[in-house]
């Protein structure tokens, strides 16, 4: 189950919309969401979850580039809401690689033999477990990198949300 949700920093502190993500198919796509919900301009973060397995926050700060950083790259890439968020760019890879192919779980879907014990290296290994992205996203707003890198599934989003002071706002569309 996933829950998405766009908080838009006002004069008046900070505004949450449940947001809908079924015509969202790419980054920029999500973006313009995001931009479409802000206030001259201002600062508006896109939150996105996955239960337990992992969370993602976009930051949309007028027309610059998004910000984006994901708790778990391994994760989010077997979602189809993570594949949003994971970037040719993000990833470091060339944009004509494909993530399908990247996350290939054990190299057997394409004939291969099943390995005996023995780990090989394989294009998995381009999508990282763990976090990626920008850890500091958030530091300007009240919320450290170390604090961010420490959150894991389930209530991140609700605790990101209450260091930045709209927890309430928050829950209101949970």
């Amino acid at each position: 189950m996933y829950f998405a949700a766009l908080l838009a920093r006002t004069e008046d502190g900070w505004e949450a919309s449940d947001t809908d993500l079924d015509d969202v198919e790419t980054l920029a796509d999500l973006t313009d969401l995001a931009r479409g919900a802000s206030v001259e301009d201002d600062t508006v973060l896109a939150f996105i979850e996955q239960e337990d397995a992992w969370f993602g926050v976009v930051r949309v700060d007028g027309e610059e580039d998004p910000r984006i950083y994901v708790s778990d790259a391994a994760a989010a890439a077997r979602s189809s809401y993570g594949e949003i968020l994971l970037t040719d760019e993000l990833l470091g890879r060339e944009p004509e690689d494909d993530l399908d192919s990247l996350v290939d779980l054990d190299g057997t879907e394409d004939g291969e033999p099943e390995s005996d014990g023995e780990e090989s290296a394989t294009d998995d290994d381009a999508v990282p477990p763990g976090p990626i992205g920008d850890s500091g996203v958030l530091e300007d707003l009240g919320m450290t990198s170390k604090e961010l890198m420490s959150l894991a599934g389930g209530d991140a989003l609700s605790e990101i949300a209450d260091m930045l002071g709209c927890g309430e706002v928050l829950e209101a569309v949970r």
